[in-house]
């Protein structure tokens, strides 16, 4: 395991908080991008891009175009990983947050199913696929530059600020599918309304790429340059020097991809076709838990630098597979009130003590060499089992379950307790000294 305090920066506070500040902005915008699209697949792409006939055949279709953005993510992460720890992390930003943006503004505008037949969902997978390598290359950056130039004592809480963008875009994402869904009538909506916050995104990645134009490179990566120690190809390096590390990381990302993907997006569709609650108070529910998660991730970012990251990350998932039984029976209430409040405490909340200390988690795993690559790697290529397949898991384990959550609740337990020993096991790694 890497040494996870780091050579010391010699970056001042005022160039930490800039280049954290330019770090949040490119990941809310990404975050953003991504799961709009998560949030219409259910409610919008199953009735707009695929045969009509079948609502859980369409629905299942639509959750696989979702579920092909997180099979891209990892080659993004791959591509973009080599050349930051080979160019640098900055211009791979920059680039990044480009293909991102230009993918969720064509997907605004393309023709739906009824105009142009089987090229619709066609161009929509293709589309899907520009995302997930757009956001596959943009997390590893984002989080290393803040984390890279953050003091060795600090990185939990710096490196957990580009993690709010996941929050905020989710938020963003959302509530603006909530009030175009409020403002407009359901022929509306689905003519045109939600259109809206995917050609809107180009207003955001204009700002993201210029704010990310400003900031210079990071201490650690300057000095791999300077020493001339950069890895000859940074995937090999990786997989050669770093096995124990990959296959842990992975592991503990299980239970954040499981417990986002059934309750930041499944529930939507949960909430407003089985619990019959109206889709825009779905998503206001989603929505307030998201705000609440802006203000718990830095929390415990901070609780990691005290409590150490692998300790802080094992008591969340351990608290999540807690919580999965009782967010189901909140939901089969009925009761907004109690649903709101349920969604507030576990995903707004307890979710956070995972995800809050994830990135400098995953960054302490390696060293400046391989860093963006490993990191990209672990993130990215555990989405495909942790977050991309997880809606169409828990849609099949509903049918199985005679449309009762029970078997979906206890995939969020397994998928916890994995998470949790795999923490523990990175936290035991750390104390090994390397053979």
């Amino acid at each position: 395991m890497a040494v996870t305090s780091g050579p010391v920066t010699t970056a001042s506070e005022q160039d930490v908080r800039r280049v954290v500040f330019a770090s949040l902005i490119g990941a809310t915008i990404e975050w953003y991008d991504f799961f709009l699209y998560g949030v219409v697949a259910g409610i919008v792409f199953n009735k707009l891009y695929f045969p009509a006939g079948n609502e859980h055949v369409s629905t299942m279709l639509a959750y696989a175009t979702f579920a092909v953005g997180f099979l891209a993510r990892p080659f993004g992460g791959v591509i973009f990983g080599h050349f930051g720890d080979k160019i640098g992390r900055k211009s791979m930003l920059v680039l990044t947050l480009m293909i991102m943006g230009v993918a969720t503004v064509l997907i605004g505008l393309l023709p739906t199913y009824e105009q142009i037949g089987i090229a619709a969902p066609l161009l929509l997978l293709v589309l899907r696929v520009l995302q997930g390598i757009g956001l596959g290359g943009e997390w590893g950056g984002a989080v290393l530059m803040a984390y890279e130039y953050a003091p060795a004592n600090k990185r939990g809480f710096y490196a957990c600020i580009p993690q709010i963008g996941l929050a905020i875009g989710l938020c963003l994402a959302s509530g603006l599918v909530g009030l175009m869904s409020k403002s407009l009538t359901d022929a509306q909506f689905l003519a045109w309304g939600w259109r809206v916050g995917f050609i809107a995104s180009f207003l955001l990645v204009v700002v993201g790429v210029y704010i990310r134009l400003s900031i210079t490179e990071t201490p650690d990566f300057e000095r791999v340059k300077a020493d001339g120690a950069e890895a000859r190809i940074p995937f090999v390096d990786m997989i050669k020097t770093y096995p124990r590390e990959v296959l842990l990381g992975m592991g503990a990302r299980y239970i954040d991809g499981v417990f986002f993907n059934i309750f930041g997006v499944f529930s939507v569709g949960y909430l407003a076709n089985v619990i019959k609650i109206p889709r825009t108070d779905a998503l206001w529910a989603v929505s307030a838990a998201a705000f609440v998660m802006i203000f718990s991730i830095p929390c415990f970012g901070w609780l990691s630098d005290r409590l150490g990251r692998p300790r802080t990350y094992a008591i969340g998932s351990f608290l999540l597979a807690l919580t999965a039984v009782p967010l189901f029976l909140a939901f089969n209430t009925g009761n907004y009130s109690i649903i709101v409040a349920a969604l507030i405490f576990a995903f707004g909340i307890i979710y956070a003590m995972c995800y809050g200390p994830e990135a400098a988690l995953f960054a302490d795993l390696f060293d400046a060499r391989v860093r963006y690559t490993g990191i990209s790697f672990v993130y990215q290529f555990s989405g495909i089992f942790a977050s991309g397949i997880t809606p169409n898991i828990a849609q099949s384990l509903f049918e199985a379950n005679g449309k009762q959550p029970w078997y979906i609740a206890a995939y969020v337990i397994f998928a916890a307790l994995v998470s949790m020993l795999c923490a523990l096991a990175i936290g035991r790694l750390a104390r090994q000294p390397r053979s």
